[in-house]
């Protein structure tokens, strides 16, 4: 007998199981389906940060202060500690470069950063490398564990009735002019609506179906260092964000026609110099984002790992030293800042949910406002806004 689902997810990473919760806890009949049963993906490799403060604009900000209300009580919520913290978010700047210059450009944000000199940044973080900073800016952020929440939202969802299958969808199937389901190696699923979680992948499962959309993705190598008795007190990152400026490439590359062909060269790459410590002490540290049109495009872990190693060691020399591997994944992202909500290409049955930025803060406030959408209740942002 062929069950028929109200929603069909793909993709489980964060997006994928906070939606596929959501929807459940309205009563819907839902189908999460992943391919791994292990998934190293971003969600798996995130630094867990929670960027509430880079709000630049109302809705953003009630978002954003939503999403932080929510995984200040997820565990509660949910039932799973999702080691939810506030965190002092330190941004480096780089010797070359005037601090006060490089803040003016936090002047958009909801929260403006407080400017410290190398000497306040050294009592703040020790780790630090005073000759290797002009000065860095402070910020108030919060932070989890993702690969923990994650795991969080699917648990509470199979409490609820819902159903994960591990296998990966290989095309949407189409009847009569609207998608029905998806087709796995395995089987045929059904549903009344497939929403498409599938971060960096997204793109190209939709190419299968040849329904283009303005969602793209990057390469990333961090390198994950196992429990030290090193202290880490801060997070660490750049001032200057190079991923999103290399992302800004995008419509540029778009225009000449890259997207349209997959390729497994580098386009372009660039390296942030950053580092975090998650509650059982362990690290990420890095990353590099790279532009390479084809998703299954390997890159090379050792030039990975040499290059963050280089960079750490300047800026956090102390951690040069620990043991520590370079681990690959790719980063979903939309141009214009604003994810992909809601339907697309006119593809009835279809929806995608994929393309955040800050998607730990902002993907969890628009999946509860996109399911209530989803059954019929009226929503501002997400009628407004996003759809």
């Amino acid at each position: 007998m062929t069950t028929t689902y109200d929603y069909i997810i793909i993709g489980g990473g964060i997006t994928g199981s906070v939606l596929s919760y959501e929807l459940a806890n309205l009563g819907s009949r839902v189908l999460l389906l992943e391919k791994e049963t292990h998934p190293l993906n971003a969600t798996f490799y995130s630094y867990g940060g929670l960027a509430y403060w880079s709000a630049t604009t109302e809705i953003q900000r009630k978002l954003y202060q939503e999403g932080r209300e929510i995984q200040r009580n997820l565990s509660q919520e949910l039932g799973i500690d999702n080691e939810y913290r506030d965190i002092e978010l330190i941004l480096t700047v780089n010797p070359e470069d005037d601090p006060v210059t490089v803040a003016e450009k936090f002047a958009i944000f909801a929260i403006t950063p407080e400017i410290l000199d190398p000497q306040a940044a050294i009592a703040l973080e020790p780790l630090l490398n005073p000759a290797a900073i002009s000065g860095v800016l402070r910020l108030p952020h919060g932070h989890i564990n993702a690969e923990k929440t994650n795991l969080a939202y699917q648990q509470a969802f199979l409490r609820l009735g819902g159903t994960i299958i591990r296998e990966a969808v290989i095309e949407l199937i189409e009847t009569a002019s609207r998608i029905t389901g998806v087709k796995t190696p395995k089987n045929n699923y059904h549903a009344g609506e497939t929403i498409v979680c599938a971060g960096g992948l997204t793109r190209s499962l939709l190419q299968k179906s040849g329904i283009a959309a303005p969602v793209y993705f990057t390469h990333a190598q961090v390198i994950k260092i196992p429990p030290t008795e090193i202290k880490l007190n801060t997070l660490v990152m750049p001032a200057i964000p190079a991923r999103l400026l290399l992302e800004q490439k995008i419509t540029q590359l778009e225009k000449q026609g890259i997207w349209q062909r997959e390729t497994p060269e580098i386009i372009a790459s660039v390296l942030e110099t950053g580092a975090v410590q998650f509650r059982d002490q362990s690290l990420y540290l890095g990353q590099i984002s790279a532009i390479i049109t084809d998703p299954e495009a390997i890159l090379n872990p050792l030039a990975g790992e040499k290059a963050i190693w280089a960079a750490v060691g300047t800026l956090l020399p102390s951690l040069a030293a620990l043991p520590g591997s370079c681990h690959h994944c790719l980063v979903a992202f939309a141009p214009s800042g604003r994810p992909l909500v809601g339907a697309i290409a006119d593809k009835v049955g279809l929806q995608v949910f994929s393309g955040f930025t800050s998607t730990l803060v902002s993907a969890p406030p628009l999946a509860r406002r996109f399911a209530r959408h989803l059954l019929g209740e009226n929503d501002e942002i997400i009628t407004r806004e996003i759809n």
